[in-house]
């Protein structure tokens, strides 16, 4: 019997020994594991900002000689805390040509739309006529890399921005997808909120034009409170 004691106690340890090491490793392991989780899922999510655009709109004689005096004024725009953010060329006509750009302060923003300057920066580029002046807050945008650069622009004004949005949202994403849409920004004008533009990458252009000509587009455009005819201009992502 001393032996068998003598035997267990050196194995006994051994096993106690190993049991220790085990749950001492699988608790760093398991802490390990929750220092590479992020501590909330949720914060991990990238959470929508609204911003504010400016876009103008007017037609240029030449548009390689315009955007040559466009990409070199950049420097004037940054001082009015404005920055590039997209060019888009006319598809149907490509004398017109559409920017967008973020600003931070509206009063800036719409010191430079009436600069000395700028009118003479367009003049030279070839600018054609006056140009059109919008500013708007941004409350959806779905900039995801995609392969299609046609875009619709639609503009309208509405009697009740909620009123609108409902309908809108209960047509659906799928329903404009079917047509040949796909739903890229949301916006509200900043001295008008009733104004509203949105902005559509083009899938299929032959059926998106039918359908946003269509007589039940236009009836849903006006259950939904439209105002007038609204200003479609299509266009083709240049940057």
């Amino acid at each position: 019997m001393k032996n068998i004691k003598q035997f267990l106690k050196p194995v006994l340890i051994l096993v106690f020994a190993v049991a220790f090491l085990s749950c001492k490793n699988n608790k760093k392991e398991k802490t390990e594991n929750e220092d590479a989780m992020p501590k909330d899922t949720a914060t991990a999510v990238a959470v929508f900002e609204p911003f504010k655009v400016m876009v103008i709109k007017h037609k240029v004689a030449d548009y390689v000689k315009w955007r040559k005096e466009y990409d070199a004024h950049d420097s004037i725009r940054t001082a009015y805390t404005i920055s590039h953010y997209m060019v888009g060329r006319g598809t149907d006509d490509p004398s017109i040509i559409v920017t967008a750009s973020k600003f931070l302060d509206l009063q800036k923003a719409k010191d430079f739309s009436v600069l000395p300057y700028l009118k003479e920066a367009m003049k030279k580029a070839g600018v054609i006529g006056k140009p059109e002046f919008s500013y708007y807050e941004v409350i959806r945008n779905d900039d995801t890399p995609i392969d299609q650069k046609d875009r619709l622009m639609v503009t309208h004004k509405v009697k009740d921005f909620d009123a609108w949005l409902k309908v809108y949202d209960a047509e659906g994403t799928a329903k404009r997808m079917e047509e040949g849409f796909i739903d890229r920004g949301l916006a509200r004008g900043i001295d008008d909120p009733n104004m509203v533009t949105i902005v559509f990458a083009i899938t299929d252009m032959k059926k998106a034009k039918e359908n946003i000509n269509s007589e039940a587009k236009k009836k849903l455009m006006m259950d939904a409170g439209v105002i007038g005819a609204p200003e479609m201009v299509f266009y083709k992502v240049m940057d």
